[in-house]
């Protein structure tokens, strides 16, 4: 399994056909993508009974990555973990559909082994769950915070635009790969070629092997994640077609 997906599951009216149906937009977009990354927990802590309802809107196969608060790794920079508190009695209501726990750092945040130690060791002791971290500091992407991770089972996420060369990649813990993938030249907005996509499709089946496997498009600003995300779907679909036939 591959989970695509979208930041957030609006539903621009130019694909409003793509996603047929009564219900929702997440009813809606529950129905067509497997999976989708909750960005609004960053600004604001969701009440439990919120997930809950989002846990039971969906169908059974459905997952949701969840970006932590913005207290945890912006404002408190890992330093209280505690925080994780009453974000984790929020998010665990997903239940078995809550898929991955992302933590998005800010771009002055360098690596401390001192503190991210602590925080991941204070994390696991909380939470089982996939983590992934997507870090925007250069020093993050070394050996030795690979090896963090690794230890506390926290995969680094593969993103476009890459803070770093060796951040295009999949790093940290290797049972999960998460790809991240804001748009580019302009961020936030710009679409994927069709080229662009073919070759990330045969990047995701590869890295699909060896773990579990989530691509989230966040260039969200002008709708172009959406169909992106769909016609990634259906590279995917047909790649599995000519496997299946061969």
């Amino acid at each position: 399994m591959i989970y695509i997906g979208c930041a957030g599951w609006s539903i621009p009216w130019q694909q409003a056909a793509a996603f047929p149906g009564e219900g929702t937009h997440l009813q809606r977009y529950a129905r067509t993508l497997p999976a989708v990354e909750i960005n609004t927990s960053f600004y604001r802590f969701h009440k439990p009974a919120t997930y809950a309802r989002w846990a039971d809107s969906t169908p059974d196969y459905f997952r949701f990555a969840v970006k932590a608060h913005r207290s945890i790794t912006h404002y408190k920079r890992l330093c209280q973990p505690q925080l994780l508190d009453d974000f984790l009695a929020g998010v665990t209501q997903l239940g078995e559909k809550l898929g991955v726990l992302l933590l998005q750092l800010p771009p002055s945040l360098t690596f401390d082994p001192a503190v991210a130690g602590p925080f991941f060791e204070y994390l696991r002791g909380q939470f089982t769950g996939p983590v992934t971290c997507e870090p925007r500091n250069a020093s993050w992407f070394t050996p030795e915070a690979d090896a963090l991770m690794q230890r506390y089972r926290v995969a680094r996420a593969a993103v476009d635009p890459a803070p770093v060369e060796s951040g295009a990649a999949p790093g940290g813990w290797p049972g999960l790969c998460y790809v991240r993938l804001h748009g580019s030249p302009e961020i936030y907005r710009s679409a994927y070629s069709p080229a662009f996509l073919e070759e990330l499709a045969e990047n995701l089946l590869h890295w699909s092997q060896q773990a579990v496997t989530w691509c989230i498009f966040n260039n969200t600003a002008s709708g172009a994640a959406i169909t992106n995300a769909l016609t990634l779907q259906e590279m995917l679909r047909a790649a599995g077609d000519k496997s299946s036939t061969k």
